[in-house]
Protein backbone atom coordinates (compact mmCIF):
# COMPACT_ATOMS: atom_id res chain seq x y z
CA UNK A 1 0.00 0.00 0.00
CA UNK A 2 1.34 3.13 -1.16
CA UNK A 3 1.54 6.41 1.49
CA UNK A 4 -1.63 8.23 1.66
CA UNK A 5 -2.24 11.82 1.64
CA UNK A 6 -2.53 13.26 5.43
CA UNK A 7 -5.26 14.47 6.27
CA UNK A 8 -8.27 12.90 3.84
CA UNK A 9 -11.25 14.02 4.47
CA UNK A 10 -13.98 11.60 4.93
CA UNK A 11 -17.62 11.71 4.84
CA UNK A 12 -19.65 8.08 6.24
CA UNK A 13 -22.98 7.65 6.20
CA UNK A 14 -24.64 5.37 8.55
CA UNK A 15 -22.42 6.01 11.68
CA UNK A 16 -24.76 5.16 14.36
CA UNK A 17 -23.34 1.82 14.62
CA UNK A 18 -22.18 -1.05 13.65
CA UNK A 19 -19.61 -0.77 10.05
CA UNK A 20 -20.05 3.12 9.86
CA UNK A 21 -19.38 3.55 13.36
CA UNK A 22 -15.88 1.15 13.04
CA UNK A 23 -14.92 3.28 10.29
CA UNK A 24 -15.24 6.22 11.44
CA UNK A 25 -12.96 5.21 14.60
CA UNK A 26 -10.63 4.02 12.26
CA UNK A 27 -10.49 6.60 9.46
CA UNK A 28 -9.82 9.34 12.81
CA UNK A 29 -7.43 6.71 14.05
CA UNK A 30 -5.01 6.90 11.22
CA UNK A 31 -5.26 10.47 11.56
CA UNK A 32 -8.05 11.37 8.71
CA UNK A 33 -11.02 14.57 9.63
CA UNK A 34 -14.14 12.26 9.41
CA UNK A 35 -17.67 13.84 9.60
CA UNK A 36 -19.82 10.81 10.87
CA UNK A 37 -23.49 11.00 9.88
CA UNK A 38 -26.27 9.54 10.57
CA UNK A 39 -30.13 10.70 10.85
CA UNK A 40 -29.54 11.75 14.85
CA UNK A 41 -26.48 12.36 16.06
CA UNK A 42 -24.69 11.62 19.19
CA UNK A 43 -26.67 7.97 19.26
CA UNK A 44 -22.61 6.48 19.35
CA UNK A 45 -21.55 6.98 22.81
CA UNK A 46 -17.20 6.04 21.07
CA UNK A 47 -18.23 8.72 18.52
CA UNK A 48 -19.36 11.49 21.32
CA UNK A 49 -15.77 10.51 23.13
CA UNK A 50 -13.62 11.38 19.80
CA UNK A 51 -13.41 15.28 19.32
CA UNK A 52 -11.69 14.59 16.14
CA UNK A 53 -14.86 13.58 14.37
CA UNK A 54 -17.44 16.06 13.54
CA UNK A 55 -21.15 14.37 13.10
CA UNK A 56 -23.66 15.28 11.16
CA UNK A 57 -27.33 14.52 10.47
CA UNK A 58 -27.70 13.07 7.33
CA UNK A 59 -30.56 11.10 6.41
CA UNK A 60 -30.00 9.16 3.15
CA UNK A 61 -33.80 9.09 2.35
CA UNK A 62 -34.28 12.89 2.02
CA UNK A 63 -32.42 14.90 -0.55
CA UNK A 64 -32.06 17.95 1.25
CA UNK A 65 -30.68 16.20 3.92
CA UNK A 66 -27.82 14.29 1.96
CA UNK A 67 -27.17 18.03 0.35
CA UNK A 68 -27.04 19.97 3.48
CA UNK A 69 -24.71 17.42 5.31
CA UNK A 70 -22.45 17.66 2.61
CA UNK A 71 -22.31 21.25 2.08
CA UNK A 72 -21.29 21.33 5.73
CA UNK A 73 -18.41 19.50 5.12
CA UNK A 74 -17.06 20.91 2.29
CA UNK A 75 -17.44 24.38 4.29
CA UNK A 76 -15.36 23.04 7.47
CA UNK A 77 -12.63 20.95 5.52
CA UNK A 78 -12.68 22.80 1.58
CA UNK A 79 -13.09 19.40 -0.21
CA UNK A 80 -13.57 15.83 0.01
CA UNK A 81 -11.44 13.24 -0.69
CA UNK A 82 -13.96 9.84 0.21
CA UNK A 83 -16.86 9.42 0.90
CA UNK A 84 -18.17 6.32 2.33
CA UNK A 85 -22.09 4.74 1.85
CA UNK A 86 -22.67 2.27 4.17
CA UNK A 87 -26.12 3.61 5.54
CA UNK A 88 -28.70 0.53 5.24
CA UNK A 89 -31.62 -1.48 6.35
CA UNK A 90 -32.43 -5.21 5.85
CA UNK A 91 -36.23 -6.27 5.67
CA UNK A 92 -36.35 -9.94 5.71
CA UNK A 93 -39.12 -11.98 4.43
CA UNK A 94 -40.44 -14.03 1.55
CA UNK A 95 -40.44 -12.36 -1.28
CA UNK A 96 -44.25 -13.41 -2.13
CA UNK A 97 -44.69 -12.07 1.76
CA UNK A 98 -43.53 -8.71 0.84
CA UNK A 99 -45.80 -5.37 0.54
CA UNK A 100 -44.97 -2.77 -1.68
CA UNK A 101 -44.22 0.02 0.83
CA UNK A 102 -41.99 -2.30 2.70
CA UNK A 103 -39.98 -3.03 -1.03
CA UNK A 104 -40.00 1.00 -1.43
CA UNK A 105 -38.25 1.67 1.80
CA UNK A 106 -35.62 -1.16 1.45
CA UNK A 107 -35.08 0.56 -1.89
CA UNK A 108 -35.15 3.97 -0.37
CA UNK A 109 -31.83 3.49 1.98
CA UNK A 110 -30.22 1.02 0.18
CA UNK A 111 -30.04 2.17 -3.09
CA UNK A 112 -32.18 5.20 -3.50
CA UNK A 113 -29.82 6.35 -0.35
CA UNK A 114 -26.76 5.56 -2.91
CA UNK A 115 -28.08 7.82 -5.81
CA UNK A 116 -28.71 10.54 -3.46
CA UNK A 117 -25.25 11.24 -2.08
CA UNK A 118 -23.47 10.21 -5.61
CA UNK A 119 -25.63 13.22 -6.92
CA UNK A 120 -24.29 15.66 -4.10
CA UNK A 121 -20.56 14.23 -4.34
CA UNK A 122 -19.74 13.26 -7.86
CA UNK A 123 -19.90 17.06 -9.03
CA UNK A 124 -17.83 18.43 -5.75
CA UNK A 125 -14.96 15.76 -6.81
CA UNK A 126 -14.72 16.08 -10.38
CA UNK A 127 -14.42 19.88 -10.00
CA UNK A 128 -11.85 19.22 -6.64
CA UNK A 129 -9.11 16.99 -8.80
CA UNK A 130 -11.24 12.99 -7.96
CA UNK A 131 -11.60 11.47 -4.68
CA UNK A 132 -12.99 7.93 -3.46
CA UNK A 133 -16.37 6.14 -3.29
CA UNK A 134 -16.71 3.58 -1.12
CA UNK A 135 -20.16 1.33 -1.20
CA UNK A 136 -20.46 -0.98 1.04
CA UNK A 137 -22.50 -3.73 -0.10
CA UNK A 138 -22.73 -7.49 1.36
CA UNK A 139 -21.79 -10.75 0.24
CA UNK A 140 -25.79 -10.89 -0.68
CA UNK A 141 -24.82 -8.69 -3.64
CA UNK A 142 -23.52 -12.17 -4.92
CA UNK A 143 -25.92 -14.73 -4.19
CA UNK A 144 -29.98 -14.54 -3.50
CA UNK A 145 -30.17 -15.63 0.45
CA UNK A 146 -33.66 -17.43 0.86
CA UNK A 147 -35.90 -14.64 3.29
CA UNK A 148 -33.61 -12.12 2.80
CA UNK A 149 -34.83 -11.73 -1.20
CA UNK A 150 -35.20 -7.71 -1.17
CA UNK A 151 -32.50 -6.85 0.89
CA UNK A 152 -30.22 -8.72 -1.40
CA UNK A 153 -32.15 -7.32 -4.69
CA UNK A 154 -30.77 -3.67 -3.07
CA UNK A 155 -27.33 -4.90 -2.40
CA UNK A 156 -27.35 -6.16 -6.44
CA UNK A 157 -28.33 -3.33 -7.60
CA UNK A 158 -25.40 -1.53 -5.34
CA UNK A 159 -23.00 -4.04 -7.67
CA UNK A 160 -24.54 -2.94 -10.69
CA UNK A 161 -24.63 0.91 -9.61
CA UNK A 162 -20.79 0.48 -8.20
CA UNK A 163 -19.60 -1.43 -11.46
CA UNK A 164 -21.74 0.86 -14.19
CA UNK A 165 -20.19 4.31 -11.97
CA UNK A 166 -16.81 2.47 -12.03
CA UNK A 167 -16.58 2.54 -16.08
CA UNK A 168 -18.30 6.44 -15.53
CA UNK A 169 -15.92 8.05 -13.09
CA UNK A 170 -12.86 6.59 -13.28
CA UNK A 171 -11.33 7.92 -16.53
CA UNK A 172 -12.37 11.37 -14.38
CA UNK A 173 -10.19 10.78 -11.29
CA UNK A 174 -12.97 9.32 -9.20
CA UNK A 175 -12.40 5.61 -7.66
CA UNK A 176 -14.96 3.70 -6.66
CA UNK A 177 -15.07 0.40 -4.71
CA UNK A 178 -17.94 -1.97 -2.71
CA UNK A 179 -16.78 -3.86 -0.02
CA UNK A 180 -18.61 -7.21 0.55
CA UNK A 181 -18.89 -8.14 3.92
CA UNK A 182 -20.10 -12.05 5.24
CA UNK A 183 -21.93 -12.55 8.82
CA UNK A 184 -20.62 -10.01 11.48
CA UNK A 185 -21.96 -8.51 14.41
CA UNK A 186 -23.69 -5.57 14.14
CA UNK A 187 -26.64 -3.97 14.69
CA UNK A 188 -27.97 -4.54 11.26
CA UNK A 189 -29.30 -7.66 12.41
CA UNK A 190 -30.31 -6.53 15.45
CA UNK A 191 -31.98 -3.82 14.12
CA UNK A 192 -33.85 -6.10 11.06
CA UNK A 193 -37.28 -5.72 10.22
CA UNK A 194 -39.89 -8.40 9.05
CA UNK A 195 -42.61 -7.78 6.57
CA UNK A 196 -45.67 -7.63 8.06
CA UNK A 197 -47.15 -10.89 6.23
CA UNK A 198 -44.65 -12.88 7.80
CA UNK A 199 -45.19 -14.16 11.04
CA UNK A 200 -45.36 -16.82 13.18
CA UNK A 201 -48.34 -18.32 12.22
CA UNK A 202 -47.10 -18.91 8.62
CA UNK A 203 -44.97 -21.80 7.56
CA UNK A 204 -42.56 -19.46 6.03
CA UNK A 205 -41.63 -18.90 9.68
CA UNK A 206 -40.55 -22.40 10.91
CA UNK A 207 -38.52 -22.65 7.72
CA UNK A 208 -36.90 -19.19 7.78
CA UNK A 209 -35.66 -20.39 11.64
CA UNK A 210 -34.29 -23.58 10.58
CA UNK A 211 -31.99 -21.96 7.60
CA UNK A 212 -31.55 -19.13 10.25
CA UNK A 213 -29.34 -21.88 12.36
CA UNK A 214 -28.18 -23.35 9.20
CA UNK A 215 -26.55 -20.02 8.35
CA UNK A 216 -24.96 -18.89 11.31
CA UNK A 217 -23.19 -22.46 10.68
CA UNK A 218 -20.59 -20.57 7.95
CA UNK A 219 -19.82 -17.98 10.71
CA UNK A 220 -16.16 -18.23 11.51
CA UNK A 221 -15.71 -19.90 14.72
CA UNK A 222 -18.57 -21.84 14.89
CA UNK A 223 -17.86 -24.50 17.54
CA UNK A 224 -19.36 -27.99 16.29
CA UNK A 225 -22.02 -28.51 18.41
CA UNK A 226 -22.42 -24.74 20.00
CA UNK A 227 -24.78 -22.16 19.68
CA UNK A 228 -24.10 -20.73 16.58
CA UNK A 229 -26.78 -18.17 16.65
CA UNK A 230 -24.54 -17.18 19.67
CA UNK A 231 -21.55 -16.93 17.74
CA UNK A 232 -20.23 -13.37 17.60
CA UNK A 233 -18.14 -11.94 14.99
CA UNK A 234 -15.73 -8.90 15.43
CA UNK A 235 -16.92 -6.40 12.85
CA UNK A 236 -13.32 -4.01 13.20
CA UNK A 237 -11.93 -6.08 9.97
CA UNK A 238 -14.75 -4.67 7.78
CA UNK A 239 -13.63 -1.39 9.44
CA UNK A 240 -10.22 -1.91 8.46
CA UNK A 241 -11.13 -3.23 5.00
CA UNK A 242 -13.44 -0.12 4.05
CA UNK A 243 -10.54 1.99 5.09
CA UNK A 244 -8.07 -0.24 2.48
CA UNK A 245 -10.48 0.37 -0.43
CA UNK A 246 -10.36 3.92 0.70
CA UNK A 247 -6.48 4.84 0.28
CA UNK A 248 -4.65 1.69 -1.22
CA UNK A 249 -3.35 2.11 -4.71
CA UNK A 250 -4.20 1.06 -7.39
CA UNK A 251 -7.09 -0.80 -5.84
CA UNK A 252 -9.74 -2.88 -7.15
CA UNK A 253 -12.96 -2.97 -7.76
CA UNK A 254 -14.37 -5.46 -4.89
CA UNK A 255 -13.41 -6.37 -1.51
CA UNK A 256 -15.15 -9.34 -0.04
CA UNK A 257 -14.60 -9.41 3.85
CA UNK A 258 -15.14 -12.67 6.19
CA UNK A 259 -14.20 -16.41 5.50
CA UNK A 260 -18.03 -17.01 4.86
CA UNK A 261 -18.21 -14.73 2.15
CA UNK A 262 -15.19 -15.93 0.36
CA UNK A 263 -16.73 -19.38 0.82
CA UNK A 264 -19.78 -18.57 -0.85
CA UNK A 265 -18.50 -16.09 -3.62
CA UNK A 266 -15.91 -18.61 -4.95
CA UNK A 267 -17.88 -21.53 -5.00
CA UNK A 268 -20.80 -19.88 -6.55
CA UNK A 269 -18.48 -18.98 -9.06
CA UNK A 270 -16.97 -22.66 -9.90
CA UNK A 271 -20.02 -24.08 -10.84
CA UNK A 272 -23.38 -23.85 -12.50
CA UNK A 273 -26.00 -22.68 -9.83
CA UNK A 274 -27.62 -26.08 -9.90
CA UNK A 275 -24.62 -27.15 -8.28
CA UNK A 276 -24.18 -24.29 -5.75
CA UNK A 277 -27.60 -24.82 -4.63
CA UNK A 278 -27.21 -28.51 -4.29
CA UNK A 279 -23.38 -27.75 -2.37
CA UNK A 280 -25.20 -25.31 -0.21
CA UNK A 281 -27.79 -26.80 1.19
CA UNK A 282 -25.26 -29.89 1.75
CA UNK A 283 -23.20 -27.61 3.48
CA UNK A 284 -25.50 -26.13 5.46
CA UNK A 285 -27.63 -29.54 5.82
CA UNK A 286 -30.65 -27.48 5.00
CA UNK A 287 -32.77 -29.83 2.89
CA UNK A 288 -36.36 -28.43 4.49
Amino acid sequence: MQPVPQPLNVLITGCSSGFGELAALTFARHGHRVFATMRTPGKSAALNEAREITQLPLDVGDDASVRAAVDAAVAAAGRLHVVVNNAGIELLGAVHLVSDDEVLRQFDTNVFGVVRVARAVVPHMLANGGGTIVNVGSIAGLVGPPYSGLYAASKHALEALSEAMHFELAQQGVRVRVVEPGQFATALADNSTYAAAMHTGTPEWGRFQRYRVAQATLKPGTAAGGDPLATVVDAQPVADVIYQAAVEEPGRLRYLVGADAELIAATKAAMSFEDFDTTMRAALNWND
